[in-house]
């Protein structure tokens, strides 16, 4: 009868410590994927659309890439009138990321009224910082070097 037990006790925690086993190195997997850079060949399949999710494109520094997303408004800045004039604003994506905006009002038509508190969706082109990074050309390129993109708030589009 002992013998029972104890073949019956070694089985059960041979069990467990396989299930903790996967358990922890499935944990280590995850982990190390998170942290690791993307290669180029891991953008260009990021995405089936080739736009990158804006946390993303942050967590990986990636900088020129397009991104798509949604957020709320959290601060309107001055415009910014030094060469091409940008309206710019900040929008926050997620809890830990904040985007600064640089709509360019020298090509597309400034988005009004724009209030703290308003959600936009926006598509373009991302640069990394430390900060959340910036989003710029959120309109059409009138020499089509760039891919198109826009800022959507309250149902209309700016491009």
């Amino acid at each position: 009868m002992i013998s029972f037990l104890m073949e019956k006790t070694h089985n059960i925690l041979q069990k467990f410590f396989i299930v903790l086993f996967v358990a922890l190195l499935s944990a280590a997997c995850k982990e190390s994927l998170d942290q690791a850079p993307a290669s180029s060949a891991e953008l260009a399949i990021a995405d089936v659309s080739g736009v990158l999710s804006v946390e993303r494109a942050f967590k990986q520094r990636t900088s020129d890439v397009q991104v798509e997303g949604k957020g709320e408004v959290v601060k309107l800045l001055s415009d910014d009138n030094k060469g091409s004039r940008h309206q710019r604003f900040l929008v926050r994506t997620s809890s830990v990321q904040t985007l600064l905006f640089a709509h360019n009002l020298d090509l597309a038509a400034r988005v009004e009224p724009l209030s703290v508190g308003d959600t936009v969706e926006f598509k373009g082109e991302y640069v990394y910082n430390p900060k959340g990074g910036i989003v710029h050309w959120t309109h059409k390129d009138p020499k089509d070097q760039h891919q198109a993109g826009w800022i959507k708030h309250n149902g209309k589009l700016y491009q």
